[in-house]
């Protein structure tokens, strides 16, 4: 399944990341700690290393993600050349404010008012970067939702003295070619609804959890996963939930089911998983 979803705003939020690259010393792209390389927009890592940017990776939501997996990320990243790694949630307050001193030591020349740190937040939709600019500057400034592309254009913050901040919309590529990596990025609603299915969307996700997460869906949902695949476990989700289709004589309702497996999975309802690991096959 490849996935075409790039509203007209990214075009032109597209059109201004090449410009701004140009006079910012670091990066910031914010990431779903659950998938984190899936969640890594392909466009920014071309633009920074054309513009040669260091770069901060935030694993934001790491308190969704699984904490083993969540540390072999940020050691595979952190070995990499102008890279730093950071893991935290940043609806916990607190958190976001160790990203200030992180980005300074990527750029330890940009340290006072004459020349300023210049950071620039970037990453996909719907992986939590206005709940982490709020964080950040201590107020409510940008728009949060759980919808994906609430923020439509950049806007700047000056954090201090000597650092200031410029918010990026939530960026996507135009086509997403690899399967795994689309079905990854609807699975956290970061992508519109109307370019999936969720039916599609909640099977992959089941299918994956069965293969690595078997003892939460247990745990969750009181049935035995046994011979079960994805189909499988969205009717008997269906089953222990009552999702029936009216006038349909007790057919099990899959779309329902699909929308409250999605739900508990994207809330953390479900567990703290990670889907995919740096050895995980594209």
């Amino acid at each position: 399944m490849s996935i075409q979803w790039f509203p007209g705003h990214m075009n032109t939020a597209r059109r201004e990341a090449v410009k701004t690259m140009e006079t910012i010393d670091v990066i910031v792209e914010v990431l779903d700690a659950r998938m984190p390389e899936a969640s890594s927009n392909p466009l920014i890592t071309e633009l920074r290393q054309h513009r040669q940017r260091p770069c901060l990776k935030v694993l934001n939501k790491a308190d969704l993600a699984d904490p083993a997996i969540t540390q072999t990320w940020l050691d595979v990243y952190n070995q990499e050349s102008g890279i730093n790694a950071v893991a935290l949630s940043c609806n916990k307050p607190g958190q976001a404010s160790k990203v200030p001193k992180l980005c300074q030591a990527l750029a330890p020349h940009r340290n006072s008012s004459t020349k300023p740190l210049r950071m620039f937040i970037m990453g996909i939709p719907n992986v939590g970067k206005s709940t982490f600019m709020n964080m950040l500057i201590n107020r409510r400034l940008a728009k949060v939702g759980n919808e994906p592309a609430v923020t439509k254009m950049q806007q700047r913050h000056t954090l201090n003295d000597h650092m200031t901040l410029i918010d990026s919309p939530g960026l996507l590529w135009p086509k997403i070619e690899d399967p795994v990596v689309g079905f990854m990025l609807a699975a956290i609603h970061a992508i519109g609804a109307n370019a999936v299915v969720d039916e599609e969307i909640a099977e992959f996700l089941a299918t994956l959890l069965l293969a690595r997460y078997p003892d939460l869906l247990t745990k969750r949902y009181g049935f035995a996963i046994d011979g079960l695949d994805g189909e499988g476990v969205l009717e008997a989700i269906a089953r222990k939930r009552g999702c029936l289709r009216k006038g349909k004589g007790g057919e099990l309702d899959r779309e329902k089911s699909a929308r409250i497996l999605l739900t508990e999975y994207r809330n953390g309802t479900l567990g703290r998983t990670t889907l995919e690991t740096p050895e995980s096959p594209r």
